[in-house]
């Protein structure tokens, strides 16, 4: 059964910043409560109660609540009035579309001094000869019943005639109580039996389901499915014109048992609804034969730079500006990339290859996209390696003594033959200690050695 959750009665006090301790007002009607509990511990204070359209089926768990002024417990399936003497400020009792017959209950309700409004509309009592006559002799602190006022002749009348109304009720309800306990008995049977039905209806499944596999074996398995799905789907729709067409009495147990079996279809269809969801096919995102295939799921804006003059390439993934980080999922591979947007692939080839290791991505700051840098696998050539080439190979002697002055010598370079600019004094002179492959210093080498 369900019963009031800490959980739930704080997301019902958004209005109190969802504190509970100092809580004075709370809605927690058509929530399918089952029992009420807790309440009386967690909200000291509560003044306004509102739990109508439940399935309660008795009033407990209030009567710490000692500056309760008004209870609505309508449309629920209370039988009786009771543990209601300990709210002491009660001045409004709401119990319309409940199953009271026990009218003498309302006895209970003499200490709660300050009560003015009652409505039991729409309760079997209700229907007892010398109802509203027994309730007013009975209550004489009530200032309207059913929205109807109480004139002070009325009382002196019901007061008269007390002794009579009190016999005649006693009688009503007798005969009330018996014929509900009857309804109980019925209710048992009639629940045994959908039990006993439901058993052999998962057995009669099972043996279906095992039959069906080995044809299935034999035959063709997606027909079998289909024809186990469509008997399925019949019988089910058989069981629900059954179910509504059968006359019923109204009762607490027909309410509840209507709620479980609107509650029991409804999670079948989410069972079903969830088990295609996980059926459905993965997307293929590379062939059996091992092509990576280019694939947006998620259906994003991108760009893919060419950055020649970084040896890079840019891949500008247009992300939801406010997506999270964390649903991001960046995998960069030699020959492809692959962006799990939210769980949708988004998987592009790239037209060379790159350095997964040396690759980078970040978020935009101002537009909050996907950029992703990857660094290409081919080196180029810089543009300073072409003036090394420009020395002749006479000018070698010049450079092996350069080395062991410690001077290196500047060549001159024709501007006009060449377009690249000049880089021979970007970096400060220093001395040299070697002429790359041609020699290294061979006087510290033989220092070292001694």
């Amino acid at each position: 059964f369900l019963s009031v959750t800490e959980d739930l009665v704080r997301r019902r006090a958004e209005h109190n910043n969802c504190e509970i301790f100092s809580l004075e007002e709370i809605s927690l009607h058509q929530q399918e409560i089952e029992k009420l509990e807790y309440i009386d511990k967690w909200c000291r204070d509560l003044k306004i109660l509102y739990l109508q359209n439940n399935l309660i089926p008795k009033i407990e768990n209030v009567s710490k609540l000692k500056k309760l002024e008004y209870l609505n417990v309508a449309l629920n399936n209370i039988e009786r009035i009771e543990n209601l003497e300990g709210c002491e400020e009660l001045k409004k009792l709401d119990l319309t579309a409940n199953f009271i017959g026990e009218l003498s209950s309302i006895e209970a309700l003499k200490y709660n001094i300050h009560l003015k409004e009652l409505f039991l509309m729409g309760n079997p009592c209700t229907e007892f000869e010398g109802y509203r006559q027994f309730v007013v002799a009975t209550l004489h602190q009530l200032k309207c019943l059913d929205s109807k006022e109480i004139e002070r002749s009325e009382r002196i009348q019901a007061l008269q005639n007390y002794p009579e109304v009190k016999q005649k009720i006693r009688e009503q309800e007798q005969a009330y109580l018996l014929k509900r306990a009857g309804e109980k008995e019925e209710a048992q049977r009639r629940m045994q039996e959908r039990k006993d039905k439901k058993q052999k209806q998962m057995e009669s499944n099972i043996g279906f389901d095992s039959s069906n596999s080995l044809q299935n074996k034999e035959n063709h398995q997606a027909e079998g499915d289909g024809e186990q799905e469509t008997w399925r789907r019949v019988d089910d729709d058989e069981e629900d014109r059954r179910f509504w067409e059968e006359p019923t009495p109204y009762t607490p147990e027909s309410r509840l048992e209507t709620h479980r079996y609107i509650e029991e279809k409804r999670r079948a269809k989410d069972n079903i609804r969830e088990s295609k969801k996980r059926e459905k096919p993965l997307q293929t995102l590379v062939t059996a034969e091992g092509k990576v295939l280019n694939v947006n799921v998620p259906k994003l804006h991108f760009s893919l730079k060419d950055d020649e003059e970084n040896n890079q390439i840019i891949l500008d993934l247009a992300v939801y500006r406010h997506l999270d980080t964390s649903l991001l999922d960046v995998d960069v591979q030699p020959t492809y990339i692959r962006v799990l947007v939210k769980g949708k692939p988004f998987q592009f080839v790239l037209p060379e290859e790159v350095k997964p290791d040396s690759s980078s991505a970040k978020r935009s700051q101002t537009t909050g996209h996907l950029v992703v840098t990857m660094p290409k696998a081919k080196e180029i050539i810089l543009a300073k390696q072409k003036v090394s080439t420009s020395i002749k190979h006479s000018d070698c002697n010049t450079l092996q003594k350069n080395a062991r002055s410690g001077q290196a010598e500047k060549l001159e370079v024709d501007p006009s033959k060449y377009s690249f600019p000049d880089v021979t004094k970007i970096i400060q002179e220093k001395g040299r200690i070697g002429q790359g492959p041609i020699r290294l210093q061979p006087e510290k080498i033989t220092e070292t050695k001694k």
